[in-house]
């Protein structure tokens, strides 16, 4: 590529902060981190593909820095780093690679050549490579302030939302109801048919899946292969540019996005991945943050050699200043410019690690992000694990942290093919105070799910015993084989009805468990349409209709959105089941406990029944007159009074119900043993009166409130 001097353009000084590109006095300050750095040149590239180098001559806190003159937005860049070169004590730079600005808020082209990216020759602890990586590699684009409105923010209480994980392109790319040019994109989202879809569901805010920029990890590039998730980051502030209908207009689309979701009052929620990064361990690309300073982002042990509790090559380095700034700032972006609610941290226990060592809850990088009065405001979520042991950590973040509850998905997984007893599943139905009461934390702190993203779809939970992923070209070594699945009798298709029906009533019990347990439910998109996944758990590199969301109706999608649409419905409308308060056995205006489990005689449950273990029928009262939820000016608010029945057993079993004392009568609300939900006995029952459950059912029943709302 043609080069120009440097000389052609005079440099201004600037500031240091805030770093990135930033239009200012008729040109563009440019500043960028590296300790290391003996020199650091901007390099503007043309639309011919040539390239300007401009040296950046001021150094001021380690931020190299400069304004110059002429520059507009829509100017492509990128840096070159001059300094040391010594793989042994982990110094990476070499100015043949041309570096994405980390703070870049738009990034464009992809990773064509890894020969041409990568900084060494040979093997990696060989000498750097002279080949310059111009032309092989994403650039950095200046980009301009402002955009469109991102509508109000809905701030929806923790207690009351419902979040619904989804995948950008996958969402709407089967939609027939969406314009072809828009299928796959952020204005996908935007489009009246998937507001529509989501009103209608009941879903209070979206989880988005990676929408940060990202590429594809060398060893997909080397098999043909593309990363289909997103958890492969490379920019932390640019939205991801293949999501954009129009090229160029991502930054626009997304808050066109965020605008359409806030009309509706549903709030956006960020997966983002502070862990690791695109650039792989020591063999990957020089793309960023490996050629500005590869010790000051990355984890690094004392030989000099990257460590990894990611177990995605590289870990980022919690405990380094730069990447709290980097991360802080990219929220912090996020939230103030681009409308976002709040945040899920991938595997946010690397977060509390500084320097890969024990894990600190209050890290400075946990602590920067909590203690920041814009974040403060924000919904933090914690995938609160890693790779390892060590970074295991359910129940143990900060006061100001929900947390991806695991032990929810196991233990009713568990109970719903009959491994478990009662006792484990009344904390996960309660809020799971055993993780949460004793922190100063919240029941809707738990974030309570079956299915998600990485695992078995909830249709294909119910239909396979194992994985089945040799589409991934990994001969299925790759994803979990913890699935604590269960195929009913034939893995995968069938067409034996007794099995189709029994596996349709399963997904119905885990997915009504999920909307009735106190705590923050989360669905994965699709579910509710009965997308099966073909018995693959890990469709990361999957970017096909594998993945993607099908549209297609037939009887069976019809009636599990029917069952899912009413036990959200019955959700939102009923206080007494989304309190924001642990159950504590206080007496309530009825003269009853808040929280009572009943037997199958419908005697209270004895400390001795409670272990047990071939126990698989549990009952559990509410009583809504003491009802915790509070109205938006902050009013209690007393609901109905609830009783709910788990049978996981494989006979019907008869059940007696609460005496008098408990209600003149019990309206059947939802039921798991029919296809939508609707009770299959539409009277109200008697106090003790015997009722049967079939097997493998669920019953919720009301008792109508015996006190007038305050």
């Amino acid at each position: 590529m043609a080069t120009r001097p440097a000389s052609d353009t005079r440099v201004l000084a600037g500031r240091p902060f805030p770093l990135g590109a930033h239009s200012e006095a008729g040109g563009v300050r440019f500043a960028v981190t590296s300790a290391v750095a003996d020199r650091v040149e901007v390099c503007l590239i043309s639309e011919d593909g040539s390239e300007q180098r401009i040296e950046l001559i001021e150094r001021t806190f380690g931020v190299w820095h400069g304004l110059v003159p002429g520059v507009t937005p829509g100017q492509r860049y990128g840096y070159r780093v001059h300094g040391p070169y010594y793989p042994e004590r982990g110094l990476r730079c070499n100015p043949a690679k041309l570096l994405v600005d980390p703070y870049a808020r738009r990034i464009t082209g992809r990773l064509t050549d890894m020969d041409a990216a990568v900084g060494y020759m040979g093997d990696p602890s060989g000498p750097e490579s002279p080949t310059d990586s111009l032309g092989s590699v994403p650039l950095s684009v200046v980009s301009s302030p402002g955009g469109p409105d991102t509508g109000i923010k809905p701030e929806t209480p923790f207690e009351e939302s419902v979040f619904y994980e989804l995948h950008v392109k996958g969402f709407t790319q089967r939609n027939q109801d969406i314009p072809e040019h828009l299928r796959g994109t952020y204005l996908g989202i935007a489009h009246p048919a998937s507001i529509e879809h989501l009103v209608r569901l009941g879903v209070t805010g979206v989880e988005l899946l990676p929408v940060q920029s990202y590429a594809d990890e060398p060893s997909l590039i080397a098999a043909g292969r593309h990363n289909y998730w997103g958890y492969s980051p490379l920019g932390y502030f640019a939205p991801h540019a293949a999501y954009a209908s129009e090229p160029g207009r991502e930054i626009e689309e997304f808050r066109t996005m965020v605008a359409a979701l806030h009309a509706v009052n549903i709030e956006v929620i960020l997966d983002v991945v502070y862990n690791h990064t695109c650039e792989g361990g020591p063999d990957g690309p020089t793309l960023s943050f490996r050629g500005l300073d590869a010790p000051a982002y990355y984890l690094h042990d004392k030989n000099g050699d990257m460590a990894d509790i990611t177990g995605c090559g590289n870990t980022l380095d919690a405990g380094s200043p730069d990447v709290v700034r980097l991360v802080a700032d990219s929220l912090r972006y996020w939230t103030t410019e681009m409308g976002v609610d709040g945040f899920r941290f991938d595997l946010a226990s690397t977060l509390g690690r500084p320097r890969g060592g024990p894990f600190d809850r209050d890290s400075a990088m946990l602590t920067a992000i909590t203690t920041d009065p814009v974040l403060s405001r924000c919904k933090l979520i914690a995938e609160p694990w890693d790779a390892t042991g060590d970074g295991y950590r359910v129940g143990e973040f900060g006061r100001q942290w929900a947390e991806w509850n695991g032990r929810y998905r196991d233990t009713v997984r568990d109970f719903w093919r009959g491994e478990k007893s009662v006792r484990d599943l009344a904390y996960r139905l309660s809020g799971s105070s055993d993780l949460y009461a004793d922190d100063l934390r919240r029941p809707w702190q738990s974030i309570n799910f079956i299915t998600a993203h990485d695992g078995f779809t909830l249709r294909d939970l119910v239909s396979y015993n194992e994985k089945h992923n040799e589409a991934n070209g990994e001969d299925n070594r790759d994803g979990t084989n913890d699935n604590r699945a269960w195929n009913h009798g034939v893995e995968g298709d069938t067409d034996k009805p007794e099995i189709l029906a029994l596996r349709a009533r399963q997904a119905r019990n885990q997915f009504a468990t999920l909307l009735l347990s106190t705590g923050t439910p989360m669905l994965t998109a699709g579910d509710e349409m009965w997308r099966t996944q073909g018995g693959n758990n890990n469709a990361y590199c999957l970017d096909n209709e594998t993945s993607w969301v099908d549209w297609e109706t037939s009887p069976d999608t019809e009636s599990m959105l029917a069952f899912a649409r009413r036990a959200l419905h019955l959700r939102s409308r009923s206080p007494a089941l989304r309190q924001p308060e642990f159950f504590e056995g206080r007496t309530t205006p009825t003269g009853r406990p808040d929280l009572i489990w009943f037997r199958v005689d419908g005697e209270e449950i004895t400390e001795t029944d409670w272990f047990d273990e071939e126990s698989r029928t549990l009952g559990m009262w509410i009583d809504g007159s003491n009802s915790q939820s509070r109205t938006r000016d902050g009013e209690l608010v007393a609901d109905h009074s609830w009783l709910l029945w788990l049978h996981s057993g494989d006979a019907p079993i008869e059940v007696v119900l609460p005496g008098p004392e408990f209600g003149v009568t019990f309206e059947p609300t939802l039921d798991t043993s029919t296809a939508d939900g609707t009770p299959a006995t539409p009277g109200a029952f008697d106090a003790g009166a015997r009722v049967t459950l079939p097997a493998r059912s669920l019953l919720l029943l009301r008792a109508p409130r015996e006190f007038p709302t305050p």
